[in-house]
């Protein structure tokens, strides 16, 4: 990364109250199972994951994903128990609806025609929908004391994603950089 590149990444953000649920949940991955990482950014289902881009040309990715926005649609995300990755990775469950990812997809080739911008590991493995909870600092016996708690812990919740969010890391942690809505219903 240089000086006229920053770190990106396009996610969908829960409401307020889900948000604030989730980083108590992240706390306590912080707290009991010394797994810090998660708290760098706030609860979010990834789209596109992390991409390099020219601070001169975010006008272009802001234009890009204001055009994309506008032409989607309001759809309902349901967060379901919990799920991981062996051996480092502890998320909260996201539905994997038609209209996720499909949205997810879309973005994808949309992302790629319009701009280059391209997530080569997506292009080899299924989308899975997630809100990662302890990752990364989370070391494999920590893993495992967290998952046996976790792993039978009920957690349902809904929201309506009505848009696009850009988050951009700043050396230590992400942060919003701008929200894109989708298409306003009536």
């Amino acid at each position: 990364m240089s000086e006229t590149t920053a770190r990106f990444f396009i996610a969908l953000l829960p409401s307020q109250a889900i948000q604030a649920e989730v980083n108590a949940i992240k706390q306590v991955f912080a707290d009991r199972y010394h797994s810090r990482a998660a708290l760098k950014s706030p609860p979010h289902v990834t789209l596109q994951p992390p991409f390099e881009w020219s601070l001169e040309a975010i006008a272009d990715l802001g234009e890009t994903l204001r055009e994309f926005a506008a032409q989607v649609s309001p759809l309902p995300i349901a967060l379901s128990g919990f799920g991981a990755f062996v051996p480092r990775v502890v998320y909260i469950n996201v539905v994997k609806s038609s209209p996720l990812l499909e949205l997810q997809a879309a973005l994808a080739a949309h992302l790629e025609a319009a701009l280059g911008i391209v997530d080569a590991a997506g292009k080899t493995r299924s989308f899975t929908p997630h809100m990662t909870v302890g990752f990364r600092d989370l070391t494999k016996e920590n893993f495992k004391l967290a998952w046996a708690e976790f792993q039978r812990r009920s957690l349902e919740r809904k929201w309506l994603a009505a848009q696009l969010t850009l988050l951009q890391h700043d050396g230590q942690r992400w942060h919003v950089h701008t929200e894109f809505p989708f298409l306003a219903t009536l």
